[in-house]
């Protein structure tokens, strides 16, 4: 599953990273970069509720996985040929319905492919290999670019997802469900649909929406931030902007299995709460680059930070769902949350493209992210693991009164 993810994340790391710069390059504003990419997630969060839906019946995890590779082909074909709004669209909502059959599904493999090992330490093994998947694909873009020839970037996603294809294919993801799933669900079908098991998944949803949110925006609205300069920084060439991009994921790359490791070991409100602080002054370093001509600087002093944040936030956010969820609903749960990414790629690109089109700058977009992660630190402080991570129904605190259990203290 590690070696899937990390080709999975080579060809996507490019696509990600650059596609608002190819796009951007022949004359698209930056508000139908960010319409493209939002209805690429609309589409997106219809295929993630069917996903998980289905991963709750039964379904094993590697069909999913299977049927994104080929979606996410078809799509690179059509946004290397794309050179009208409406291809871009088409392109992209191929992704974004590839995305959503994807992310459910490599997820929630994860316990199950754990066994004895804490699920903790697998997401932070399965995030380093995500995290140095981005980082290679986003360099090679920042080569292509380089090279004047951007849209080499899906030719590489195409040849990473038919890898992908042929590796589920010889050694498909593990998947134990089967049996233990239908002595659960057999004593409780009359609670299927009561909602009860995601009211205390909510605040893990709510913390993720902005994290994801800063996310998205830096994958949509700091390209072409950079690009276009601040009110005193100056605009920075594509190359240099991509270079900058593959900087912060070479930070990340270095920092995933150190810190994910680290947090492994502690509670997710913990984990939570170190994102949050990290990813607020990230933005606020990147909302005051905008002030001063010397504003690159303070870029890439931001990088250390954003890496820190997206390290500790990725495979903390995934431990809280299922430290949060009942083994018998966490397929739902895990398309819930990858949904947060899917929300935040919807509405962030949407408003960080009419920012930028309306400001000519990044100050006012950035500094409001940076206030909405220290309004979230509160929630984060607040968490408490009410199921154990390995996958067992043992309950850790009584959802009733909140009182921790004998694995909560």
């Amino acid at each position: 599953m590690t070696r899937l993810r990390l080709l999975a994340s080579i060809g996507a790391g490019g696509v990600v990273f650059m596609t608002p710069m190819v796009f951007h390059a022949i004359d698209f504003s930056a508000s139908q970069v960010g319409s493209g990419l939002a209805l690429s997630a609309l589409v997106g969060t219809v295929v993630r509720f069917l996903c998980g839906a289905l991963l709750d019946r039964g379904l094993t995890c590697s069909w999913p996985v299977r049927i994104t590779t080929v979606l996410a082909v078809l799509a690179d074909v059509v946004l290397f040929r794309a050179n009208s709004y409406g291809g871009f669209v088409m392109g992209e909502i191929l992704l974004g319905s590839a995305a959503g059959l994807y992310w459910p599904a490599i997820e929630l493999a994860v316990p199950l492919s754990c066994g004895s090992v804490p699920s903790s330490r697998g997401y932070a093994l399965v995030r380093s290999a995500d995290a140095l998947g981005f980082g290679l694909g986003a360099l090679f873009g920042s080569l292509c670019a380089w090279f004047g020839m951007l849209r080499l970037v899906y030719g590489v996603e195409a040849i990473c997802m038919i890898a992908v294809l042929v590796l589920i294919s010889l050694f498909p993801l593990l998947d134990e469900r089967s049996s233990s799933l239908e002595q659960r669900l057999k004593p409780n079908q009359e609670r299927r649909l009561k909602l009860s098991w995601l009211l205390p998944l909510l605040p893990v949803l709510a913390i993720s929406i902005v994290a994801t949110g800063i996310l998205s925006l830096e994958q949509s609205a700091l390209p072409i931030d950079l690009v276009r300069g601040g009110l005193q920084r100056p605009g920075l060439s594509e190359t240099s902007s991509g270079g900058l991009i593959a900087l912060q994921l070479s930070l990340l790359v270095m920092l995933q299995w150190p810190v994910g490791r680290w947090l492994a070991e502690r509670s997710v409100g913990f984990g939570l709460g170190l994102s949050l602080s990290c990813f607020s002054l990230a933005c606020l370093l990147l909302g005051l680059s905008s002030l001063m001509s010397a504003g690159t600087s303070l870029v890439v002093l931001a990088l250390l930070p954003m890496a820190l944040a997206q390290a500790a936030f990725l495979p903390t956010a995934t431990e809280a769902v299922i430290e949060e969820t009942p083994p018998e609903h966490r397929g739902l749960a895990m398309a819930l949350f990858s949904q947060c990414f899917a929300i935040s790629a919807v509405v962030a690109p949407l408003l960080g493209g009419t920012v930028l089109d309306q400001q000519g700058h990044g100050l006012l977009l950035w500094i409001g992210m940076a206030l909405a992660c220290l309004a979230m630190l509160p929630t984060a402080s607040q968490l408490r693991p009410r199921f154990d991570s390995s996958g067992s129904q043992e309950q850790l605190v009584d959802a009733v009164t909140g009182n921790p259990g004998p694995f909560g203290s």
